[in-house]
């Protein structure tokens, strides 16, 4: 592939942004999904190729995308609530992760949100039933995360099906 084909060099920043995506689904800093989904989308408008392919490819990974974002915020919220785990607790549970991310920095930000759902848990149910209810914060949280790792490598995969049929 010559990099002076635009087509070409599109391919190779779509596909570093499609990278840092995935990665960025690991990394809470960084918006994974939309930088995935982002990738895509600049491969879609600018890239060589099938324009029909490409036009396919940019609708289902948007679709993929949307359904990610939405399935994120909505099954681990259900699993919280089921399991009676209050929102202000995940609110400090975050106020606290982002000061440990500067504080001790990538570490700080999972032991800053447990450390804030267990203290609220502890302050509303007293020390014996804090932590039960503090792990299944901590599940949902999870699973949020494997939901959105998932939506990402489903679009990147998607992209390279893409590459290879366009």
């Amino acid at each position: 592939m010559d990099l002076s084909d635009t087509g070409g060099a599109v391919t190779i920043i779509s596909g570093l942004v499609i990278l840092t995506g995935v990665l960025g689904v690991l990394v809470p800093v960084l918006p994974g999904l939309l930088l995935t989904w982002s990738g895509v989308l600049l491969w879609s408008l600018l890239g060589g190729g099938s324009g029909g392919a490409r036009l396919l490819v940019a609708v289902l990974a948007t679709l993929i995308a949307g359904l990610g974002l939405v399935t994120k915020f909505v099954w681990p919220g259900k699993k919280l609530k089921d399991t009676g785990v209050p929102a202000s607790a995940v609110a400090v549970g975050g106020v606290l992760g982002l000061i440990g991310f500067f504080v001790v920095p990538v570490i700080g930000l999972v032991l800053g949100f447990i450390l804030g759902v267990w203290l609220m848990e502890l302050r509303r149910l007293g020390s014996e039933r804090a932590w039960p209810s503090t792990r299944s914060a901590i599940a949902a949280v999870g699973l949020s995360l494997l939901v959105e790792l998932a939506a990402a490598l489903l679009i990147a995969v998607l992209w390279l099906f893409g590459l290879a049929f366009a």
